[in-house]
């Protein structure tokens, strides 16, 4: 069975694929609309009704967040286009005297089967707190000023395998791989 990972992320695809490894995944980059949500899921359970017609069978995307409590959860949903539009310096720049760092990331990782129509979907959270300053070359995104829990350090620092073991995405990706083994 192929799964299809519909996202155009490839530092996404490659922790994904590590994951599930025991299956065939496949990135696909062809894109769906999103909608201006809230909720993680809203926005997972519209973009897999838009592949629904895509012609592929088995079909996952997964969206995340980074959630700042100093921030009320600024920016959430919205991380990956504050992540365009000031990145990590934008983000250290807006805490600066700030001595509450605490963060919360979180993804959604949504599975369609389009011969069935059966939508699964499965969260994963890492606690942790926004470093004083980036640090690392790995990763992608909020991962060079993000530090979770149990670690000194931040995602950049970390190998895939390593982030895996604690990130969000990595505890979403083994909920779903259970799922999909069940099967």
């Amino acid at each position: 069975m192929t799964i299809y990972f519909v996202t155009s992320n490839t530092g996404k695809y490659e922790e994904v694929k590590e994951i599930l490894a025991s299956f065939s995944v496949v990135q696909k980059d062809i894109g769906y609309p999103e909608i201006q949500s809230s909720s993680l899921k809203e926005v997972i359970l519209f973009g897999l009704d838009s592949l629904a017609g895509a012609g592929l069978e088995q079909i996952i995307i997964e969206d995340s967040g980074l959630f700042i409590d100093a921030f009320q959860g600024f920016p959430g949903v919205y991380s990956a286009y504050v992540y365009q539009s000031m990145g990590s310096s934008g983000i250290l720049k807006l805490m600066e005297g700030i001595a509450d760092r605490e963060a919360v990331f979180r993804s959604m990782i949504g599975h369609l089967d389009t011969i069935t129509g059966d939508v699964v979907v499965f969260e994963g959270m890492c606690k942790g707190f926004i470093s004083e300053i980036a640090k690392g070359k790995q990763g992608f995104g909020f991962d060079p000023i993000f530090i979770p829990q149990g670690s000194n350090l931040t995602f950049s620092q970390m190998t895939t395998k390593e982030k895996n073991r604690y990130s969000h995405r990595g505890k979403s990706v083994r909920k779903l791989k259970r799922f999909l083994e069940k099967r």
